[in-house]
């Protein structure tokens, strides 16, 4: 018979129910509380954006709007720029809703993708009283050049909504010669972003997002 120190030692599958609960309830709640905080440094990062118009801000001004500490904050984020970054993805994605809600306003295919350029062209332009959105105005044309594959994860949420439209519009044969919808969605999306920058001087009169959807049109649809 074998002696109490042979018996072999508990594996993980022989631990009592109640304790994997109590583990995953912990881990849940450590969870939630990251998530919390994480959220608070957006949310003051969008209010220091906002009121200065500008992506020209210091962790600390985040940190001190915010009320936490600035370990927390490296505990979350790497530095300035993996914030903008998760600022310009959730601005993404919660523009993606808005672009969908709006094309499924319209009546057909070439109109839904009409709107949705435009209005992607609108976001990042100044609001009607001259408000500037630096996120699209001033990260998004840098992201494009220096960071391609993070602005690739960035805008996939748009990018699929165009990428859907385009499909539609395909399927009406509008479309001239062979066409991937998803890499036309992409050039499409980074050609309107790039679009939206605010112009330098030399540049002459600023776009409109008429001349956008013209000009992304244009190499798109027959004749």
């Amino acid at each position: 018979m074998a002696s109490m120190s042979e018996q072999p030692p508990h594996t993980p599958a022989e631990e009592p129910a109640w304790k994997r609960r109590a583990v995953e309830r912990s881990t849940q709640a450590a969870k939630r509380r990251a998530e919390e905080r994480g959220e608070r440094f957006l949310d003051a990062a969008r209010a220091v954006v906002t009121e200065k118009g500008t992506t020209d801000f210091t962790v600390q001004e985040v940190v001190d709007r915010s009320r936490q500490s600035l370990r927390s904050f490296y505990q979350h984020f790497d530095g300035k720029h993996e914030l903008l970054l998760a600022l310009f993805e959730d601005a993404m994605a919660t523009t993606a809703g808005r672009l969908r809600a709006a094309a499924a306003r319209e009546s057909g295919p070439l109109e839904r993708l009409r709107c949705v350029v435009r209005e992607l062209f609108e976001s990042g332009r100044p609001g009607a009283v001259g408000a500037r959105r630096p996120l699209f105005a001033d990260f998004a044309p840098a992201l494009l050049v220096s960071r391609p594959r993070e602005m690739a994860v960035a805008v996939a949420p748009v990018v699929a909504v165009v990428a859907e439209l385009t499909a539609e519009l395909e399927r009406t044969g509008a479309l001239g010669g062979s066409v991937d919808a998803l890499r036309a969605a992409r050039l499409t999306v980074r050609t309107v972003l790039f679009a939206a920058r605010p112009e330098s001087a030399d540049e002459g009169e600023p776009l409109t997002a008429d001349e956008v959807w013209d000009f992304c049109a244009h190499g798109l649809l027959r004749g």
